[in-house]
This record gives C-alpha cells, sequence and structure tokens, in this order.
C-alpha cells in the first residue's frame, strides 16, 4: 500500500490497522479496513451534532473566533465537511458572514465546489479524507491568494497510547496526522503556517500554487 499522501510504499505497521509513513510522518489506515460509503455515512448519522448545544458550539470557538478576528462578513467563507450538524456557519451566519456549506453526504452541492474563497473551515473532516491529496489539493485550489485554511483535527504525538486513543478507534479516521505531517503539506503546497497546535491549524496560500 502506498500513502495516500505522498505516495511513499508503506511498510511500517504501527498496529494490525495502520501504518507509520516514513515520509510524511502520518497514521494511514490499511485500505483493507476502509469502510463502504454507506458505511460511512450511517456512522456519521449517529453523531448527535446540534447547533444550538453549547458545548458543541464552545468546541469549535478556536474556529469561529479565528474568522470573526482575521475576516469581515462580506469575505466569502466554505465550511467543508459540514456534516449532519453544521455548526460553524450557522453560528457565523447569525453574526451576517457569507459562508455556504459542502459535504459529500450531507450537502453534496458541487456548484459549491466551482467558487473562490476567502476562508476554508473543516472541523473533525481532515482525518476522515480517504485520498487526503486529492481533497488537499482541491481545498488549496478553491482559496484564493493570501486565503485561510482553518483545521480541527487532533494531531498524534507519542505521549499518546496510541491503542487507547479515541481517535485510533474511530473506524472513520483513516488517516491521522502528526505535526510534521502538516509540516509536510504546508511545504509541499506552499503554504504558510499561521498557528499549529495539536487539535487547531491555520494555513495561509502564499501565491497561486494550486
Amino acid at each position: 500500500m502506498n500513502c495516500t499522501l505522498c505516495g511513499s510504499v508503506l511498510s511500517n505497521k504501527k498496529d494490525e490497522y495502520y501504518y507509520n509513513c516514513d515520509i510524511c510522518k502520518a497514521i494511514v489506515m490499511d485500505k483493507k479496513y476502509y469502510l463502504s460509503a454507506d458505511k460511512e455515512k450511517a456512522r456519521y448519522e449517529t453523531h448527535n451534532n446540534d447547533v444550538n448545544d453549547i458545548g458543541y458550539q464552545n468546541f469549535v470557538l478556536p474556529i469561529t473566533n479565528y474568522v470573526i478576528e482575521k475576516f469581515l462578513p462580506e469575505h466569502k467563507g466554505l465550511d467543508f465537511g459540514s456534516g449532519t450538524g453544521p455548526v460553524i456557519s450557522s453560528m457565523l451566519l447569525e453574526r451576517g458572514y457569507d459562508i455556504v456549506q459542502y459535504d459529500p453526504f450531507f450537502a453534496p452541492n458541487q456548484n459549491i465546489l466551482n467558487n473562490m474563497y476567502d476562508y476554508i473551515v473543516s472541523c473533525e473532516v481532515f482525518e476522515h479524507f480517504y485520498n487526503p491529496k486529492t481533497e488537499i489539493d482541491r481545498l488549496t485550489s478553491l482559496l484564493k491568494v493570501n486565503g485561510m485554511l482553518l483545521i480541527m483535527t487532533m494531531l498524534y504525538n507519542d505521549q499518546i497510547d496510541f491503542n487507547k486513543w479515541n481517535y485510533r478507534n474511530d473506524s472513520t479516521h483513516v488517516f491521522i496526522y502528526r505535526k510534521e505531517t502538516i509540516e509536510y503539506i504546508a511545504n509541499e503546497k506552499k503554504l504558510e503556517i499561521d498557528i499549529l497546535t495539536d487539535r487547531f491549524i491555520v494555513l495561509r496560500k502564499t501565491g497561486d500554487n494550486s
């Protein structure tokens, strides 16, 4: 199997289900364990993502606060992978922000992907990418120059007990990132890292590098 981000041959097993990539440092699920589209959608439909839930709103505050601080309501935004409860776009729309939603299962309007955006938000989505290179290439191509890609996903580090980690024990989490993986992406796509923590990442498109 090849890494779905960098294309290198995967030979270093993390455990029965996952490989360590020696190049981009990601943790990649063995494709034989991928869920079918129907089973994947069914798993997402079990999520209780109520846009009015205060806990859920607080969880996404790193993204919404950043957008409110850095962008004006008239800037164009995309909530990519908005899911069953698009809390980020709901919170921003209430403040008058111009943000639209795309989700392959729950908001599959392909026309949304024909536009360019000042910022793209993607919360708890990147770990679900069966083809992260394709998806990241697409997102980068949708950003205007100096546009921002705001990501929430939990990054792995060696202090985490991988076998007991809730992120590893979700069957839809097929691609797990380390900080080095984000740095690899930034270098490959000529993106500037504005924020890089263990759960919130902001990348800026520095030129027409799509």
